[in-house]
């Protein structure tokens, strides 16, 4: 797949000759600004769908403090349609000078219009650069020839679920920081027979699917389920299988809500829970955590008000006693066109979103998790509610890590989320899941 999304880029390219590279030598900080002598502002074009546009408002402002001479313009495009329009702009020799970028198949996909930032890192920070960020994270943006083509913004982490104290309370029910599954079956049991959800999951987005089955394989098996990620172990494995099993149950077993396959998690999920609080339970991930800091009064109120209470825990999903372990990712890369006029300004506004943007995203808005060492945990206007929650997530980022939460095999990702839909609507068994991932994952290696 990242050759087909190359090669339909690189054949538009080479129709309007926009293959040469434009890259710098990295010279550190210094803009490459040919109007600069005029007093002229150097542009910079700024794409991603993560931060969005409440949170680059608390940017702005600060980035033209700081960097008076950038005229840098923020342009938002939703996930859901951000790789499709870098494909299109790339072509038309239109795309931003630094662009958003999700690991694993994107970041592989678009690596011949991604620019090498090592060059201008090592020439502002040194040759231990890399000891200012978190060595899982730059971990996986290396390249097998040592390069880095993007740099974490914050990290995140998958495999949480969420509770609305307050509705357990009023049923004198609770949950535990480590819920076994077969209690976990017996609390929506009881929470349908109340009226109320079961755990909520917006099972039409594949991105929760598979990080939800692939939390269920870490608690099986980690090693199994990252050897077959790899290629090298079958997922037909009865590890792997069981962890289909398992997945398939959640939604017979009446674990999810009915209907779950047909809405999503934002905002068919997450609006019920965190504003209308509506919804017992919610599968999310570390970001649910910054809902403690969000401003409409709602959302607030229901978050922080009188008698609000949430828990972050996580499930036990083969009731062996021990928590299945977290996936770790990088929220969100920067990377630099390799085709940018202004290679310089670029990565000073990369720079500066990694740093500054970085502290205000994370202890502001608390929208990740530290990428940086450098950078001190200290959340502002945090309830002691989200204190508790926070502190348990950094605890389960600190020593309780499964693996990596993003995959790079674009066509197996694909497969997966087919089969994970197709047995979460009853279409298949776990067996023939199994089997037709595998034939996926052996037809391209």
């Amino acid at each position: 797949m990242r050759r087909k999304i190359v090669a339909y880029v690189l054949t538009a390219a080479l129709s309007v000759g926009l293959l040469a590279g434009c890259g710098s030598s990295g010279k550190g900080n210094k803009a490459d600004n040919s109007s600069a002598g005029k007093g002229e502002k150097t542009k910079v074009v700024f794409q991603t769908w993560n931060p969005g546009e409440s949170e680059w408002a608390h940017l702005a402002e600060e980035f033209k403090k700081d960097n008076p001479d950038i005229d840098l313009e923020y342009r938002f495009v939703p996930d859901s349609d951000h790789y499709e329009k870098l494909k299109v702009d790339l072509a038309a020799g239109d795309a931003a000078d630094v662009y958003g970028m999700q690991l694993g198949a994107n970041y592989s996909a678009f690596r011949d219009f991604e620019a090498d930032l090592t060059p201008y890192v090592q020439a502002q920070y040194g040759d231990k650069w890399a000891d200012q960020y978190n060595s899982y994270a730059l971990s996986m943006l290396k390249t097998d020839k040592g390069g880095y083509y993007a740099l974490p913004l914050g990290l995140t982490y998958a495999g949480f679920a969420w509770s609305n104290d307050k509705i357990l309370k009023k049923h004198n029910l609770n949950v535990s920081e480590n819920e076994k599954l077969e209690d976990l079956k017996k609390l929506c049991k009881t929470l349908r027979e109340k009226g109320e959800y079961p755990l909520a999951i917006g099972a039409k987005d594949s991105w929760v699917n598979i990080d939800t089955w692939m939390n269920i394989a870490n608690d099986i098996n980690s090693e199994k389920l990252y050897s077959a990620l790899d290629g090298k172990t079958s997922f037909e494995d009865p590890d792997l299988v069981r962890a289909f099993q398992i997945w398939q149950e959640c939604f017979s077993d009446g674990v999810f809500q009915d209907g779950a396959t047909g809405v999503g998690m934002y905002t068919d999920t997450t609006n019920p829970f965190e504003t209308e609080g509506t919804i017992s339970m919610c599968l999310n991930g570390s970001w649910e955590c910054g809902v403690f800091l969000k401003t409409d009064e709602q959302t607030h109120k229901e978050w922080n008000g009188e008698g609000a209470h949430h828990t972050a825990f996580l499930i036990d999903w083969n009731n062996d006693g021990k928590a299945a372990p977290v996936q770790q990712t990088v929220d969100v890369a920067l990377c630099m066109n390799k085709n940018t006029k202004n290679p310089d300004a670029a990565y000073r506004v990369i720079d500066w979103m990694l740093h500054r943007g970085q502290d205000i995203l994370v202890n502001q808005l608390l929208q990740y998790c530290p990428s940086r060492t450098d950078l001190k945990l200290d959340v502002q206007g945090l309830s002691e509610n989200g204190k508790e929650c926070l502190n348990f997530i950094m605890k389960q980022a600190s020593d309780h890590i499964g693996g990596y939460r993003e995959m790079s095999n674009v066509d197996l990702k694909q497969a997966l989320a087919d089969e994970l839909t197709n047995l979460a609507l009853g279409d298949t068994t776990p067996q023939k899941a199994a089997a037709k991932i595998q034939q996926t994952s052996e037809s391209t290696r």
